[in-house]
C-alpha cells in the first residue's frame, strides 16, 4: 500500500505507477487500486504489464473501502 488521503477523504495522486505495477506482478497481486488522478498514467502502460489485473480507480476513501472490502 502506498499513497495519501486528505483529512476530508480525497485520494491524492501517487508516483511510480509503472514500478508499482511491476512490483505487484512480481508478488502475484491480482487486484490494484489507484488514485483516479493516476488513470492516465496507468492507461499509458503497455498491455503486457496491465494483463491479468483487476484495476480500480478511487477519488475518495469511500471508493477504496468499497473496492477493498466489497461494501457500499
Amino acid at each position: 500500500m502506498t499513497g495519501e488521503l486528505t483529512l476530508t477523504g480525497q485520494v491524492l495522486p501517487i508516483g511510480g505507477v509503472k514500478e508499482k505495477v511491476i512490483a505487484a506482478r512480481r508478488v502475484r497481486c491480482k487486484f490494484l487500486i489507484f488514485p483516479e488522478a493516476n488513470r492516465k498514467d496507468y492507461d499509458e502502460l503497455p498491455d503486457y504489464l496491465k494483463k491479468g489485473f483487476a484495476v480500480y480507480f478511487a477519488s475518495r476513501y469511500e471508493d477504496i473501502y468499497k473496492y477493498a472490502f466489497g461494501k457500499g
